[in-house]
């Protein structure tokens, strides 16, 4: 099933306006939400849309807060998020990170208190369309094991590189730290898919690739290994220690996902005395990637992001592929 772009948004525009969000900001939170989904990130578009919605009913997030700078410190930004809507958040500190970049070359803009920002590749997109480098990143919730143990305590805590690449496709890597991300597991549960590789661990500590048992579970798998749980030790340590907020070890301790803490960094290469020569290293660099023989003839090596595009202009021409029963989930609230 798919849905136009515009009514995907409206309906979207409809069920914020009814929970408190209203006006351009509504406008902007069904945009993020439906360029998810237009983009082929249909984990954190509809997929996650009702997700946000329980959030507000069960208190988690306040429709009426919204992120405010709390501290300046040499050259970063606070801003405390006072457990706004995520996503509007998000957008707000990215947008000052662009600016302090901008002004300075490098802005850094660290978030306290706030919710799921939901697809975060759309704030990487901020930056390249700004001309920059765009690094993000977030803690969650504890939702995986560290390498070696059982329970949750580590985040799968997503995080953001994009690098502009003139009028192509960016280069835009956007991964959690668990082989595949909580919305994708749920996703391939409700369609009763196995997972195309091993996804995380079952209750028996066999490796697998049932989601459902993932979820059950709580052990996915980090990608790298323990380099993976290393990695997101370290995102977790690091957000905390810039925002001054909680570390997903807190963020455990509290009844809901929420008072996350964030990061992004927005560097703006036209500011570099070798801003022409980068943008050319990247051209050369991704053109000599693609030149490596694929595994899989007639199949082409493609670099983090060159896809999108293509998905963006299908979905925008056919409209956006829909879990029908997903869709008719937010038509009903």
């Amino acid at each position: 099933m798919r849905v136009p772009y515009e009514v995907m948004k409206n309906e979207f525009i409809r069920v914020l306006n009814k929970y408190g969000i209203t006006g351009e900001e509504a406008e902007l939170s069904a945009t993020l939400y439906v360029n998810a989904s237009r983009d082929g990130i249909y984990t954190h578009g509809l997929n996650r849309f009702p997700k946000f919605i329980k959030s507000i009913e069960n208190g988690s997030v306040d429709v009426n807060a919204r992120a405010e700078k709390a501290e300046c410190i040499g050259m970063l930004e606070r801003w405390d998020g006072k457990r706004g809507p995520g996503n509007l958040n998000a957008h707000k500190c990215m947008s000052r990170a662009i600016e302090l970049a901008h002004e300075h070359t490098i802005g850094v803009v660290a978030l306290r208190n706030t919710n799921h920002w939901m697809r975060p590749g759309n704030y990487g997109l901020m930056a390249v369309d700004e001309g920059c480098i765009g690094i993000l990143w977030t803690n969650t919730t504890p939702n995986m094991p560290p390498w070696g143990g059982r329970e949750a305590r580590l985040g799968n805590n997503p995080v953001v590189f994009a690098v502009p690449n003139g009028d192509d496709a960016p280069v835009l890597l956007d991964v959690a730290m668990s082989m595949f991300s909580y919305g994708k597991l749920e996703s391939y549960a409700r369609q009763g898919r196995e997972l195309p590789i091993v996804g995380g661990f079952n209750k028996d500590q066999q490796m697998t690739t049932n989601a459902a048992e993932i979820l059950e579970t709580h052990q996915c798998m980090p990608i790298g290994y323990w380099k993976g749980s290393g990695l997101s030790l370290m995102l977790d340590l690091v957000a905390s220690a810039l925002s001054g907020g909680r570390t997903t070890r807190e963020v455990g301790e509290l009844p809901t996902e929420t008072e996350l803490s964030q990061v992004f960094i927005a560097i703006d290469v036209k500011r570099m005395p070798d801003g022409e020569a980068f943008a050319q290293r990247v051209k050369d660099t991704l053109a000599d990637m693609q030149t490596s023989m694929p595994v899989e003839e007639g199949k082409s090596v493609y670099y983090p992001g060159q896809n999108m595009m293509r998905t963006r202009i299908e979905n925008m021409e056919k409209g956006i592929p829909v879990e029908e029963s997903v869709w008719e989930g937010v038509k009903k609230l």
